[in-house]
């Protein structure tokens, strides 16, 4: 493996032992991803730790290219500059932090090698809905005490514009044929393909009201399979390579629905966790001293909606494929994704209703008329 060789004199500074007498355990990561060159589990004798290698030279679709771009959402080296300043651990007077860096090794090829702590605690896949509430409430504490928190020129800017940029996949949205697949006919409550069509068209105004909320420091990627809760009781949260501005509620916007994408939670779970965890994070950001208005949370959360919209397309695309766990760790009962996919599409619908009702009350422009 090409990576035990360039880790060599890595594994004896970090773990102790000679490469040779090393493991490395490949582990999960965004496949397509072009900022990160692998992750790997490497165990030495009683040591262990992640290595992840971030790179600017990966091929992979144009969409999720490196880039140089400080602010972009791919910058390559974001999370290499998270770890070493310290912003990684913002959150963590209220029960959040970041793995702690062990090493980082800047190598000849350019890539970055981050050696970071190998948390072995409960994954948040397994958490209980009382598990995630309890996180929730942390997250609202964490964002009302550090609000926007200090600026620094490489953290992402626009991240929520750029993520759903490139969204020509959903143009099977405007296929009438794509819908008349059985097994999507079958998981597709009544009157969803017009709301994800029109949740399409209304991006713009969805951007436009999540870019002017109230700001708060995020980490943008905020999903069970990156959280892990350590022994001391913290949420360890992991992969910050999009960490940087957004809306107040765009953390547990993002978060409700991957709780079930991930196959962690059943899909009829969903609005109860999502009532719960919205309180408890109102309740955390109250308990921080913040004192907005919580309108503009909730609508921060709702218009949040809009990062969904290009599930539609996965639903209506890939129906029919091979049932695996999200990131294909494992294979689920034939018919369950789509099931639940569907079911999480109708809730982002329902996000997106209240957005748009929701916003005029607080003074933005109405939506776009229904198409």
């Amino acid at each position: 493996m090409p990576e035990v060789a360039a880790a060599h004199a890595e594994v004896r500074e970090v773990l102790g032992v000679p490469a040779d007498r090393a493991v490395f355990e490949p582990l999960t990561h965004h496949p397509r991803n072009g900022v990160t060159a692998g992750v790997w589990r490497v165990t030495g004798g009683e040591r262990s730790a992640v290595l992840k290698v971030l790179t600017r030279t990966r091929e992979t679709d144009v969409a999720w290219s490196a880039s140089n771009d400080p602010r972009h959402r791919d910058f390559w080296r974001r999370e290499d500059w998270l770890h070493r300043s310290g912003f990684g651990r913002l959150w963590q007077p209220h029960g959040i932090r970041a793995p702690r860096l062990l090493e980082w090794v800047e190598r000849p090829d350019g890539d970055v090698a981050l050696w970071l702590e190998d948390v072995r605690g409960e994954p948040a896949t397994a958490w209980s809905p009382a598990g995630h509430a309890d996180h929730a409430h942390r997250l609202g504490a964490a964002q009302g005490a550090v609000g926007a928190g200090p600026d620094a020129p490489w953290l992402s800017q626009g991240f929520l514009r750029d993520h759903t940029a490139d969204r020509t996949a959903e143009q099977a949205l405007l296929d009438d044929e794509s819908w008349r697949r059985p097994r999507v006919r079958e998981h597709v409550p009544p009157g969803l393909r017009e709301d994800m069509v029109r949740l399409h068209h209304d991006r713009a105004w969805f951007l436009t009201v999540m870019e002017s909320l109230p700001r708060a420091f995020s980490h943008l990627d905020h999903r069970p399979a990156n959280l892990v809760r350590d022994g001391a009781g913290a949420s360890v949260l992991l992969d910050w390579a999009y960490a940087g501005d957004g809306a107040l509620g765009e953390d547990l916007g993002a978060y409700l629905p991957e709780c079930v994408l991930g196959l962690c939670l059943p899909a009829a779970e969903l609005p109860g966790l999502a009532k719960t965890a919205y309180d408890a994070y109102l309740h955390g950001l109250r308990a921080s001293g913040w004192r907005g208005d919580e309108h503009l949370v909730r609508l921060g959360v709702c218009a949040s909606a809009v990062r969904y919209g290009g599930l539609a397309a996965a639903l209506t695309m890939r129906a029919d494929a091979a049932p695996v766990r999200h990131g294909g760790a494992d294979a689920v009962a034939a018919g369950l994704r789509p099931r639940e996919l569907g079911l999480v599409l109708a809730y982002v619908a329902e996000q997106a209703a209240e957005a748009r009702i929701l916003a005029p009350q607080l003074g933005f422009p109405q939506a776009p008329t229904g198409r």
